[in-house]
């Protein structure tokens, strides 16, 4: 006789499903601490957690916003769009890829670029926004930043690049990476004029930008716990076959051995830019 008896679940009949009318994305679950929050309330705090301190990653137009003085942001050339000069194709074309993301979410590429003031203080600023194709660096991320360090040449002002990216965009090729020297040229004009120009590196800053404009700053500030690196720690750990650090390429590793200034909380963040202009304007 076993010890045990299979005992077969009866089938359950008839069963209704029940309807609800609860609004969705009312929570958001902190991908640091596990705490459950309140959308409104994460919002209005920033998009940084309110217990462990936890950065979301935000848009373009929030970052700008957050930044700079109310409605002082005038935009520059919004309507640049990569014309696919590879006729690239992987598991999709290439264009269909740019049109997907144009669609999700609202623009033509992944940075946004033109004038505002911060405290009154006019300053040339192109931010990027991890969003589209993973904030990747191509021909038309290249020309933007370009020309706000060459806004801020012509007309005098302190430049202001954020840096959020995978790094360069593989479906331009090498015309991607030319983007490398085209923004450093940019930048050396901007320090041979005595320009200053502040670097800030949010989660992630890769690849190809870290490897240029984004650590070439008179100043170069980042958010707390942000993933700053050429190559992912993965990579090198399979490089390298050994096991990396604790918070290896985090902000505050990076800070302590000398590759950043200085680490910035997001609600500070407009405070501190305006310290910084003045202090390198004076």
């Amino acid at each position: 006789m076993g010890w045990f008896h299979q005992v077969k679940n009866p089938k359950i009949k008839n069963i209704k499903k029940i309807v609800t009318n609860t609004p969705v994305g009312l929570w958001k679950k902190c991908n640091q601490c596990g705490e459950i929050l309140q959308a409104d309330k994460l919002e209005e705090n920033l998009s940084v957690c309110p217990l462990c301190d936890y950065h979301y990653r935000i848009s373009s137009y929030e970052r700008i916003a957050g930044m700079t003085d109310d409605n002082s942001f005038q935009e520059i050339c919004p309507d640049l769009v990569s014309n696919n000069p590879l006729q690239f194709q992987d598991k999709m074309p290439y264009v269909q890829r740019l049109e997907n993301a144009i669609k999700a979410t609202g623009l033509k590429d992944s940075t946004v670029c033109g004038t505002a003031t911060i405290d009154g203080q006019e300053v040339a600023l192109a931010v990027m926004d991890f969003r589209f194709m993973g904030g990747s660096m191509g021909v038309v991320t290249g020309e933007k930043i370009a020309l706000a360090m060459d806004i801020g040449y012509d007309k005098k002002i302190p430049v202001i690049v954020v840096s959020c990216s995978g790094g360069a965009r593989m479906q331009e090729g090498i015309l991607s990476l030319m983007q490398l020297a085209k923004t450093s040229a940019s930048r050396s004009r901007l320090k041979n004029a005595g320009i200053p120009y502040i670097s800030l590196l949010t989660d992630p800053t890769t690849g190809g930008c870290a490897a240029s404009f984004s650590m070439q700053g008179d100043i170069n500030i980042t958010e707390p716990k942000a993933l700053i690196g050429f190559a992912g720690p993965r990579v090198i750990e399979q490089s390298i076959r050994q096991t990396l650090p604790e918070g290896f390429q985090r902000s505050e590793f990076l800070k302590d051995h000398g590759f950043i200034d200085r680490i910035i909380h997001r609600k500070d963040l407009k405070k501190e830019l305006s310290f910084f202009i003045k202090m390198f304007t004076a």
